[in-house]
């Protein structure tokens, strides 16, 4: 007796001749070939999981129970005896058919010796068909199926093997050693390796000798229509007709989209597995969360995986001369499009999200379902089909619930914390609205006019402002120029480890009388920002100031009165010698790339201006009268009153409210009481663009050098919910100024340099997991304001 083993390895093709196999039985028995039952229906995967290393844990003999060598030796013995007795019972049989497609897969020497010795009693006459295909093709598919799986790396570890001297062994020392309590499988993490079609032609035929396997690459179409019979005679030897098979539709394949969906959701859940060793996500449910998110699109191109097709290209000619089986024209190599690149996977998809609302569900399921699944599947002997994904039925979002009232991306974006507390948002004094103040935000007023030169007394100089940068090279020329539009006289500015220009445009505002520029290089303390504002106070230009006010270059202080400048601001808060202004904050409005254009003009989505809770939010920095009541100058507002000055001071708010017994000592931010913005706010740009803000998340902060911005500084700060016009009345003057310094040679050289810096920056950030992440979080947070505090609050926040 002869015996055809059908090893796959393509799993689409391997399943369809296996369902026509099933269905022409009969016809097949009566040519004297018998396709097995007793290793399963189709897919004889009891024959699979009898022969791999006992140490290799696959996910079938896991899920299976088939988990111990003696169990594994017992099904051994009984997938041999079962195969006896239906031979023995089987009249006239000259050809036994076994096909179980992860054959193909296994790359142990060990493993395919004992497949044969399981084979021997019966015959020794063995033959091997494999059905393949180009191997960037049969690599698409296959990795889509890796990752429904829980495959966590994307196709770079693939393309990184085929640059490999040996693609086999690249392959094979890319699979984890199997640890099935953090989901980890080495047939499912690792890299595909029967793309190297010589080097598994030469592992099988070690074993059962050379010729001893047939590599064919049937016509795809062919193989789904009526004619795949015709492939199914060839390939095993049948001699005369089994009629026509029913045609079938070939599996639809997945969206690249998608595919990027679940590569990212299985590389958080894994994290999430090895650092709860306690908890257990159960493969047939892990299935099933991803169609939760499954979303349509253009599947993968296996042209972009060109590299990998050149790799293995002399390999195809030679087996398509060795092989009749192989096409020439199938085994093509795909048309090159270009390099790979993962597909976005679009709509504000956030994997982390996902993963902590499906939470309750895995805990849930991790004793019920899997113990269930477990127990089914081991006593019933189930193959493959017994696996099919069943969609879980939609959830019910019930009144009164916090879902009923999120939208739809805060139900999975918010943790169940931040959920509560939206809860409590709703009929509190906290909840978030944009009902204050007189100034209406939605109308475009006329446009402010160049205000007129500021005459300072001698030997004054007039209001100045202290900064501290480190790498803001794009932003500075906006920010000195604006504030020279609205009054400021003179700037202090304090740097240190700068390298993208920052240093060379300060200096040349220095030699062009716009700037006092300090090296900070040195500082020393807990804050580089404390150590400048600590020097600043024996600066001449601040020591001999009228105003003095320290912002960052991510502030703008927009007056809403008058013509837009500081005299129309002094006009109406009188005798007030500090004014409080509050931070109106401003999200990225939709903004992932970093563009040259002024930030104000960019950024006009902001914070509701009733937000008393994060405490961020009515944030406030201070422009305070120089006349000596206070000792010591902080990032928010000037420190240690002076004896004897109690009575001297003034604060007011933004709208000119006083606000003295508040804050006279102590507070940097506004309440319930003291907020106010009628007069002026300080426009906050803390996020800018997404790109803008993963340099700021990597370069750390000012204030907090040992602290991280993350996701949660993004949640605080990305405020993209009300429309605030109003400081762009100051854009024609804004834009004179920049022209006035832009036309200085030097100026625009290093502000060019400075983008070209960031914007470099901001892509070699994004090639790195860590960032790339981030940046992909960020973007596709979408919350509304509520939702947002809610969020805020929930968080472990930095004050």
């Amino acid at each position: 007796m002869r015996i055809v083993l059908h090893i796959g390895p393509e799993v689409c093709t391997s399943e369809r001749l296996q369902a026509v196999m099933e269905h022409k039985r009969g016809q097949m028995r009566a040519r004297g070939v018998l396709f097995a039952r007793s290793t399963g229906a189709r897919n004889h995967t009891r024959l699979f999981m009898a022969v791999t290393d006992p140490g290799a844990l696959d996910t079938l003999r896991f899920y299976r129970g088939i988990i111990t060598a003696d169990r594994q030796a017992g099904l051994a013995a009984e997938v041999q005896s079962q195969l006896q007795a239906e031979v023995a019972q089987a009249d006239g049989v000259s050809t036994l058919v076994l096909s179980a497609h992860q054959l193909g897969s296994v790359t142990s020497r060990t493993a395919l010796i004992r497949l044969r010795d399981l084979l021997a009693p019966l015959s020794q006459d063995i033959h091997i068909v494999a059905h393949v295909d180009a191997p960037a093709r049969m690599l698409v598919r296959r990795y889509a199926l890796q990752v429904r799986d829980g495959r966590a790396r994307s196709l770079r570890l693939e393309l990184s093997a085929a640059a490999q001297d040996s693609y086999w062994e690249a392959a094979v020392a890319s699979c984890p050693p199997p640890d099935p309590r953090a989901g980890l499988f080495p047939e499912i993490q690792g890299a595909v390796p029967y793309l190297d079609l010589i080097r598994m032609q030469a592992e099988w035929e070690a074993v059962f000798g050379a010729g001893a396997l047939a590599f064919r690459s049937p016509d795809r179409d062919a193989v789904f229509g009526p004619d795949a019979t015709d492939d199914l005679r060839a390939a095993l030897g049948i001699e005369g007709q089994i009629g026509k098979a029913e045609a079938a539709e070939p599996p639809k394949a997945p969206a690249a989209a998608w595919l990027t969906r679940c590569r990212r959701f299985n590389a958080v859940a894994l994290r999430l597995l090895q650092k709860q060793p306690d908890l257990m996500l159960p493969r047939p449910l892990w299935r099933r969360l991803m169609t939760e998110f499954r979303i349509g699109g253009d599947p993968l191109d296996p042209g972009s995986l060109e590299p990998l097709s050149r790799r293995f290209a002399p390999d195809v000619t030679a087996l398509c001369a060795a092989h009749p089986g192989l096409s020439a024209a199938q085994m093509a190599a795909p048309p090159a499009t270009g390099p790979w690149r993962e597909a976005e996977p679009e709509r504000g998809f956030r994997e982390t999200h996902y993963l902590a609302a499906f939470l309750p569900r895995i805990r849930r399921a991790e004793t019920d379902d899997m113990e269930r699944h477990l127990a089914t599947l081991a006593s019933a002997g189930a193959d493959a089909d017994a696996e099919a994904e069943t969609p879980l039925p939609r959830q019910i979002v019930m009144p009164g619930t916090p879902d009923a009232l999120l939208s739809p991306g805060a139900r999975s974006a918010l943790p169940e914390a931040a959920k509560q507390a939206f809860m409590k948002l709703q009929k509190g004094p906290f909840r978030p609205h944009n009902r204050l103040g007189a100034v209406t935000e939605d109308a475009l007023a006329a446009a402010y006019t160049p205000a007129p030169a500021r005459t300072l007394a001698d030997g004054r100089t007039g209001a100045v402002i202290i900064g501290c940068m480190k790498n803001e090279a794009p932003y500075i020329l906006e920010w000195v120029a604006y504030h020279r539009c609205i009054g400021i006289d003179s700037f202090v500015i304090y740097t240190n480890d700068c390298d993208d220009g920052t240093v060379e445009i300060l200096e040349r505002l220095q030699e062009m009388g716009l700037v006092h520029h300090r090296d900070n290089a040195q500082w020393t303390g807990n804050s580089p920002q404390q150590f400048a504002l600590d020097a600043a106070l024996n600066e001449p230009e601040v020591r001999s100031a009228d105003w003095i006010a320290h912002i960052d270059v991510d502030e703008f202080i927009n007056i809403r009165c008058g013509n837009g400048t500081l005299d129309d601001l002094f006009a109406q808060t009188g005798d007030a010698t500090n004014i409080a202004m509050t931070w109106r904050l401003f999200g990225h409005n939709g903004i992932a790339r970093l563009r040259d254009a002024p930030v104000i003009d960019q950024f006009d989505m902001a914070a509701p201006k009733y937000c008393p809770k994060p405490h961020t939010v009515w944030g406030f920095k201070t422009l305070f009268r120089n006349i000596g009541a206070y000792h010591k100058l902080s990032c928010h507002r000037p420190n240690k009153l002076a004896e004897g000055y109690e009575d001297k001071v003034r604060w007011v708010n933004g709208s000119g409210q006083d606000m003295t017994e508040d804050v006279l000592k102590n507070g940097w931010r506004n309440s319930k009481k003291t907020i106010g913005y009628d007069l002026v706010q300080l426009n906050h740009y803390a996020l800018r663009s997404a790109e803008s803000f993963l340099i700021k998340r990597q370069r750390g902060r000012a204030l907090h050098v040992d602290r991280s911005i993350g996701l949660n500084y993004w949640v605080r700060m990305d405020w993209s919910v009300h429309r605030d016009i109003t400081i762009k009345r100051n854009l024609p003057r804004l834009r004179s100024e920049m022209a006035r310094l832009m036309a200085d040679d030097q100026l625009a050289y290093w502000h060019r340099t400075g983008l070209d810096w960031h914007r470099a920056r901001a892509q070699e950030l994004r090639a790195q997991p860590e960032f790339e992440e981030l940046f992909a979080q960020a973007i596709s947070l979408s919350l509304t304001e509520t939702e947002r505090v809610a969020f805020a609050l929930a968080l472990d926040m930095e004050s």
